[in-house]
């Protein structure tokens, strides 16, 4: 094989890896149905990074017929705010090896937030894990993928 061909094939494959890379980043992107059944919640890349905001709810609003509001949130500043369009997963990091960590992901139905991590399943579902400390000591559940 000659120097001109080698060279074009290594930059071939350097070029699909790349590609490669870039598709698995991106995977998480998209709506995902929370375990429960009782939220959609949508991943988008800002900056680089992963965020994730809740666009449907099953219920939206309360007992009284208002829209449901972040009731438990440690911030008395921040209770009025409405769980739709609640921001839930924050500054996640792809790590070239599937999976996103190093954000955070918050939980209204208690107001705490935990570190959090998302690793995509074979079936295509996402696993995400919220974590105080170390990922030993926390919980996990299943987002399926919605639309």
């Amino acid at each position: 094989m000659n120097m001109k061909k080698l060279a074009m094939l290594t930059l071939l494959c350097c070029l699909m890896q790349t590609l490669l890379a870039q598709v698995n980043e991106d995977a998480i992107l998209g709506r995902w149905l929370s375990e429960s059944g009782k939220a959609k919640i949508e991943i988008f890349k800002s900056n680089g990074k992963f965020y994730g905001k809740i666009v449907w709810l099953k219920n939206p609003n309360n007992e009284n017929g208002q829209p449901k509001i972040d009731k438990n949130n440690p911030d008395p500043k921040e209770r009025n705010h409405r769980i739709l369009g609640l921001l839930l997963v924050r500054s996640l990091e792809y790590d070239g090896s599937g999976e996103w960590h190093n954000g955070t992901i918050y939980d209204p139905e208690n107001g705490k937030s935990y570190k959090c991590k998302i690793t995509k399943t074979e079936s295509g579902d996402l696993s995400i894990r919220g974590y105080i400390g170390v990922s030993m000591i926390g919980r996990s559940t299943v987002w399926t993928h919605s639309e």
